[in-house]
């Protein structure tokens, strides 16, 4: 028997729609902090010294954390190949958009502090800003526009093709939908950058933190039971009506889709899925209560907890759908019908069962090493701080 036969396509295929689901959520609640912290950098921190807190907080694991995103980019690269260039090649500006973004932090990590002027300081705090702010955003907006289907469509060849000007794609994506995608989930990471901030800082960058994670918890609960409502009864659902291929060929042409219904339905065919959105709104009304009672390590953990459970809700209904097409539905992604070959989605579990573990261990130990509060006097004192 050849090796990678022993665990079969369509078990291959489940296994890494879920890796791919841990590896998304992964990096929402690992590097979600960092976007989250950097959101609220211009508002809770009104001093230099503050402020350089605030960075200090984050600065020494946003590289580490960064390597979530790094895997799960991967992983659609490798495990989902069709996903990779039909998301990059109609995704493109907005993708774009969030690298420029994303460039803006390391940058301003190193050349904050070079200069002591106050306008320029200034300036790459904002700058900081954005690059936390746009990405949470465009996640978000990415998110809503995937629940109601992009507009992409497969020719015989498999290739992606997207109707209109470039800059179109890009701004289709800002539809009202999305938009509220983007809105629950900025105001989540800045819940979770506020839960973070709390548990890094204290006195003053500590109490508006607080404050400031109180609000956006709550505008993220009612935007997200909004979201919710919206998507039962105002957003059409993709359905399967032919015989499934579970071990078929990679090929979403020969599955055929049609639109209706609601993305709700899947929760009565499944009722366990519930568990994601209660545990997104329990976990996010708990972080909630804890800023307001001032607790710490807790609320970090809730927050987190909520963010699984707001992601889940999104990948869990639409399953097996990927990315639907909402021009041509048979070019609907699948997790029947785009991922790579099951010696390729072998091989990576692998790799995967033995770098991830290694990762998280290294992830715990920099944790630990690096724990503690970062205060005024440290940043101030010590010249190895940001």
């Amino acid at each position: 028997m050849i090796l990678h036969d022993l665990i079969s396509l369509d078990v291959l295929r489940v296994i890494w729609w879920v890796l791919l689901g841990v590896l998304l959520i992964g990096f929402a609640v690992m590097d979600g902090f960092d976007l989250g912290a950097a959101t609220l950098l211009p508002f809770v921190a009104k001093t230099d010294a503050e402020r350089r807190v605030v960075i200090n907080t984050v600065g020494p694991v946003w590289e580490g954390n960064q390597v979530w995103l790094i895997l799960g980019g991967g992983a659609i690269f490798a495990a989902w190949p069709p996903l990779y260039a039909v998301s990059f090649s109609g995704f493109y500006l907005a993708i774009f958009a969030i690298l420029a973004a994303l460039i803006l932090r390391p940058v301003g990590f190193k050349y904050r502090s070079k200069r002591e002027s106050v306008r320029w300081r200034r300036n790459w705090d904002w700058a900081l800003f954005i690059g936390g702010a746009v990405p949470a955003l465009i996640f978000g907006v990415a998110c809503g526009n995937v629940l109601q289907g992009v507009p992409f469509q497969l020719n015989d060849m498999l290739m992606p093709m997207y109707p209109g000007p470039f800059w179109w794609k890009f701004l289709a994506l800002l539809n009202p939908f999305g938009i509220m995608g983007g809105v629950v989930s900025l105001a989540m990471l800045i819940t979770l950058g506020a839960a973070w901030i709390s548990l890094k800082t204290e006195g003053e960058v500590q109490k508006r933190a607080q404050a400031v994670g109180t609000v956006s918890g709550i505008v993220t609960i009612v935007a997200y039971i909004l979201a919710g409502v919206w998507m039962a009864y105002g957003i059409e659902a993709y359905q399967i009506v032919s015989v499934v291929p579970a071990n078929g060929p990679s090929n979403p042409l020969m599955t055929e889709v049609v639109r209706g219904g609601s993305w709700m339905d899947s929760y009565a065919a499944r009722p366990w899925i519930w568990i994601a959105p209660i545990l997104g709104i329990v976990g996010l009304g708990l972080a909630v209560l804890g800023l307001r009672a001032g607790r710490e390590g807790s609320t970090m953990i809730f927050a987190q907890l909520g963010i699984f459970g707001v992601i889940s809700s999104v990948g869990l209904p639409m399953f097996p759908f990927i990315l639907p097409s909402s021009i041509q539905p048979n070019a609907s992604l699948t997790v029947w019908g785009a991922s790579s070959s099951q010696l390729t989605l072998f091989v990576m579990l692998v790799c995967a069962l033995i770098f991830v573990p290694i990762i998280l261990a290294y992830t715990a130990w920099v944790y630990k090493v690096l724990w503690g509060k970062v205060t005024v006097a440290e940043v101030t004192e010590k010249h190895h701080y940001y």
